[in-house]
């Protein structure tokens, strides 16, 4: 993926490949994010070629058209070994089910990730009130609801600042989500910020990028 890509989308790095095919052919999932991924994969793909990704993992199994950004070998092919590469993905051409299907993929992971270190932190918090999938359990219903609008919130010093936005760009002290999340669970989002550090602000940010994603998908609808 481009540097441009990786500034404008928080990507996940996981920590257990998901299994995944490129054209076919055996792949892993290093890196994914609701623009593009790091695909580990058997073969070489040419910057601008496309291919379709097939990700499996636990109940999802997703089939995502994507262009190559960039690709480098790092085994090469023998006798007796297929080449490996890895290689830079942007999405291209999603379907709104594709989208909401990827997304809702993402915030599982997001909210594993968010549940594990909150089992090994310090912080009082009931239950799974920061996990992050519960968090954003609402997006299919809030989609429905086509409030519009983005909303930013930032940390300053102890206190939060709440403010209409129209850039899609996560702050780098907050983040920016979709207008109509609930405030409840904007809270508890908010609390688990204010606590976490710099890699859990990243996962929330990334969370928050989810409920923008699935916005733009509403403005696409629309159009």
């Amino acid at each position: 993926m481009s540097g441009s890509d990786r500034r404008r989308f928080q990507r996940l790095s996981l920590a257990n490949p998901a299994v995944a095919t490129l054209s076919g052919g055996a792949a892993l999932v290093l890196d994914l994010g609701v623009g593009g991924a790091l695909v580990e994969h058997e073969g070489e793909i040419s910057p601008g070629n496309r291919a379709t990704l097939r990700i499996r993992w636990y109940q999802y199994e997703i089939d995502l058209t994507c262009e190559a950004v960039h690709s480098r070998l790092v085994n090469p092919s023998t006798e007796t070994r297929t080449a490996v590469s890895h290689s830079g993905l942007r999405f291209v051409d999603l379907s709104a089910e594709t989208g909401h299907a990827l997304q809702s993929m993402m915030a599982t992971i997001v909210g594993r990730i968010l549940a594990a270190q909150k089992a090994n932190a310090k912080g009082d918090y009931e239950g799974d009130r920061i996990d992050g999938s519960a968090i954003l359990s609402d997006l299919g219903r809030a989609r429905r609801s086509r409030i519009g609008g983005l909303v930013s919130y930032k940390l300053k010093g102890n206190m939060w600042w709440r403010t209409p936005t129209s850039t899609t760009r996560q702050p780098h002290d907050g983040f920016t989500v979709a207008a109509y999340e609930d405030e409840t669970d904007l809270e508890v989002l908010c609390e688990a910020y204010a606590v976490s550090d710099e890699e859990g602000r990243r996962l929330i940010r990334l969370v928050a990028e989810l409920s923008v994603a699935s916005v733009k998908d509403l403005q696409g609808q629309g159009s």
